[in-house]
C-alpha cells in the first residue's frame, strides 16, 4: 500500500532522536567509572539513539531514516560550532567562568571531528544493516536485526570516535579500556531494551499504518530527495 498522509508520531521520534544526540555529546566530556565499565558520560544515553535509529528504519524505512540522520548530523555540527565560537569570544566584564566553560564546552576540533565522523558512519551502518536484514528475514525476528545492526553500527561508531579523538593522547591501556567498555555497554544496553523496542515498533506500525521494506532502495547516504509516496 502507499502512505501519503502526515504521520502522527514521526516528528516526535525525530525530536527525541536529535535530543539524545545533542545531550550525549555534551555529557561525553566526563569520563565515568561504573562497575567494571570505564566510559564517557554520553554513553549512558547515546545507545538510545541507536534504538531510535532502529525504530525509524524498521517502521518508516531507510529513506526517511537517512534524512533524520542528516538532521542529527547538522544539529550536532551547529551545536559544536556555536560552543567553539562562544568560547573564543571575549567574556563580558565580571564573568569569571571562562576556565570552567573551556573545560566542559570548549570542544577541540579533534573531538568535534571524531564525534561527527563516528556518528555519521555508525548511524548509517546501523540503518543499512537493519534495512538489509529486514528484507532477508522478510520482516521476522526483529530482535536479530536490532541487535545485529547495533553490533555493526556501535562497533563502527566506538572505534572511530575513540581512535580519532584520543589516539596518541591517552595511554594505550586506557584507550583500549574505554573502547571495549563503551562497545560492550552499548550492545548490552540495546539487548536489554529489546522488549521496549518491540513495543514501540508495534505501536508505531499499528498507528501509523506503515511498515516499509527497502527491497529496491538506493542506499547512497548522500541522496536526500524524498518522494511523497511510500511503498509498504
Amino acid at each position: 500500500m502507499t502512505k501519503t498522509a502526515p504521520f502522527k508520531y514521526f516528528d516526535v521520534v525525530v525530536g527525541a532522536f536529535v535530543a539524545v544526540i545533542l545531550i550525549s555529546n555534551v555529557a561525553s566530556t566526563k569520563i565515568l567509572l561504573l562497575g567494571p565499565f570505564t566510559f564517557d558520560g554520553g554513553t549512558i544515553l547515546f545507545p538510545i539513539s541507536y534504538i531510535f535509529g532502529d525504530i525509524l528504519t524498521e517502521v518508516y524505512g531507510y529513506r526517511r531514516s537517512r534524512r533524520v540522520i542528516w538532521i542529527g548530523f547538522g544539529s550536532a555540527f551547529l551545536m559544536s560550532a556555536v560552543f567553539i565560537i562562544v568560547g573564543k569570544l571575549p567574556a563580558g566584564p565580571g564573568w569569571e567562568n571562562q576556565e570552567a566553560y573551556d573545560k566542559i564546552l570548549g570542544l577541540t576540533p579533534r573531538i568535534v571531528l571524531a564525534s561527527l565522523v563516528a556518528y555519521f558512519s555508525g548511524e548509517f551502518s546501523n540503518s543499512f544493516t537493519l534495512a538489509k536484514m529486514k528484507v532477508l528475514t522478510n520482516g521476522r525476528w526483529l530482535w536479530t536485526r536490532t541487535i545485529g545492526s547495533t553490533l555493526i553500527g556501535e562497533g563502527v561508531d566506538t572505534v572511530l570516535f575513540v581512535a580519532i579523538a584520543f589516539a596518541g593522547l591517552w595511554p594505550v591501556p586506557l584507550l583500549l579500556s574505554v573502547l571495549v567498555s563503551n562497545y560492550v555497554f552499548k550492545v548490552l544496553f540495546e539487548a536489554a531494551a529489546t522488549p521496549f523496542t518491540y513495543l514501540l515498533v508495534n505501536f508505531l506500525k499499528r498507528n501509523e499504518g506503515i511498515d516499509v521494506f527497502d527491497r529496491h532502495r538506493d542506499f547512497n547516504p548522500f541522496r536526500l530527495r524524498l518522494e511523497e509516496k511510500v511503498s509498504t
